[in-house]
């Protein structure tokens, strides 16, 4: 017991947190909790850890080993051979996007916004996300509020709002909105719902400021995309000049650019310009998955095969999505026999109904990958794609996505081997017993 309270005292609360993860009782205790019979995936090995307990100090996995003896303040949650695995990443979300209508961005402000985004982050975590990627949103105040404890849900990686050119795939605005004028900004653009930038020099500007609002990484769109109204999918958007001055401008703060591109000759124009993360590539050749694995470059793709997944489109958006599913199962298929680093995200948007389904979502990517291999994507893999955030990071006190000792304390304790059975995830609210982030238990059905 006194080695675990001398760990206890060594694993002081760092770094953005809410005030459960200091305070876990109205008497002052610290925080810690011991989780005893669990058999853990580490994140990153397809092999089971048995007979070790997981010790949990403030924020972080203080210790893991066999028989450890809590402090009399801890709570102890015994695992009877249930299945522990990191939180779940999310490397394409949308906080503010996920589950609002068209209809209710268009009628309402920041605001409303930011109360349904607030209820839609406390359902992603209680889905066992725990941390996500948001790529593209008004998610900064979000962010902060969450890291300060003011809401519940999982920390973010923001993106900011997208940056993108006139006509191209963030364009949201009406063509009675044009021509635009440099002193007349659009009330989405001035409420970080979209930039719009045209030009080197505009282009640059809005990096910085995304950069100056606390970004951790940076995301335009550079080619044609499915729920936009004025863009066909075969377009390429940005010039060279234009995407390789936010890379370079990115790079000067430490961190990338992701971009938005379907079609192939848009992903290559990425990859030319020096991207590390093409979104969706769903169009991608063989010889364009290859100049992945040459360029170091990610896949952040979303496993879209039917309608089940799709928010509502019109006729003309219709199309658009029929183009993109239909390389799903190439594209999946060829990177992973090419070595593609592959991220796993959702992309929801505009429906509550869909958002529930992002652990089905999860669970799809048992059509091309392993059990193992789609976990590992969700926790390992994905958290290595935030690392490139580097110094940007608002996280830096231990890794994600992973169960050793000094990584932040994100746990999910499930009913069942999703090792055996991807399907476990499709369901968290029966198969998930416990949700863990930050060392703070938000779900426990044991205790």
């Amino acid at each position: 017991m006194r080695a675990l309270k001398l760990l206890f005292c060594t694993a002081a609360i760092v770094g953005p947190t809410s005030g459960m993860a200091q305070d876990a009782g109205s008497d002052g205790t610290p925080n810690a909790v011991l989780i005893r019979g669990a058999k853990i995936f580490t994140g990153c090995s397809p092999e089971l850890v048995e007979g070790q307990d997981v010790f949990i100090a403030g924020q972080m996995i203080a210790r893991i080993g066999p028989d450890l003896e809590p402090p009399e303040f801890a709570t102890v949650i015994d695992a009877d051979g249930r299945v522990l695995i990191p939180g779940l990443i999310d490397a394409h979300w949308h906080g503010v996007y996920a589950t609002a209508t068209i209809g209710q961005l268009m009628t309402t402000n920041e605001g409303y916004w930011n109360l349904l985004t607030a209820a839609a982050q406390r359902d992603t975590l209680y889905r066992g996300f725990t941390t996500v990627r948001d790529t593209a949103g008004p998610m900064f105040d979000i962010a902060r509020a969450t890291d300060e404890g003011l809401i519940e849900g999982p920390r973010v990686f923001p993106s900011g709002p997208a940056i993108s050119q006139t006509a191209g795939h963030m364009d949201f605005r009406v063509t009675r909105d044009v021509p635009a004028t440099p002193d007349k900004l659009h009330s989405f653009e001035t409420s970080d719902m979209f930039y719009i930038a045209d030009g080197v020099p505009e282009v640059l500007k809005r990096v910085r400021e995304n950069l100056m609002q606390g970004a951790t990484q940076i995301k335009l769109m550079a080619g044609g995309g499915v729920t936009s109204s004025y863009d066909p999918i075969h377009t390429i958007q940005y010039t060279r000049e234009e995407l390789e001055a936010a890379v370079e401008q990115a790079e000067n703060w430490g961190t990338y650019v992701l971009t938005h591109a379907i079609n192939d000759e848009a992903v290559n124009h990425s990859i030319d310009a020096g991207v590390k993360s093409v979104e969706h590539g769903h169009m991608s050749t063989r010889e364009t998955l290859q100049r992945f694995v040459d360029n170091d470059v990610w896949l952040s793709m979303q496993p879209f095969l039917d309608d089940e997944d799709a928010p509502a489109l019109n006729a003309f958006q219709k199309a658009k999505y029929n183009s993109v599913t239909d390389g799903t199962d190439f594209v999946y298929r060829t990177a992973k026999e090419l070595g593609v680093k592959i991220a796993f995200g959702t992309d929801t948007l505009f429906s509550a109904d869909l958002a529930k389904r992002q652990g089905a979502q999860l669970a799809k990517l048992q059509n091309w990958f392993t059990p193992y291999e789609a976990l590992k994507m969700a926790t390992c893999d994905n958290a290595e794609l935030l690392k490139l955030s580097g110094q940007l990071t608002p996280y830096p006190q231990g890794p994600l996505g992973v169960i050793e000792e000094g990584a932040y304390a994100d746990l999910i304790l499930v009913d069942g081997n999703p090792l055996e059975s991807l399907d476990l995830v499709s369901d968290p609210e029966q198969n998930f017993d416990v949700i863990i982030k930050y060392g703070v238990v938000y779900k426990n059905t044991l205790n």
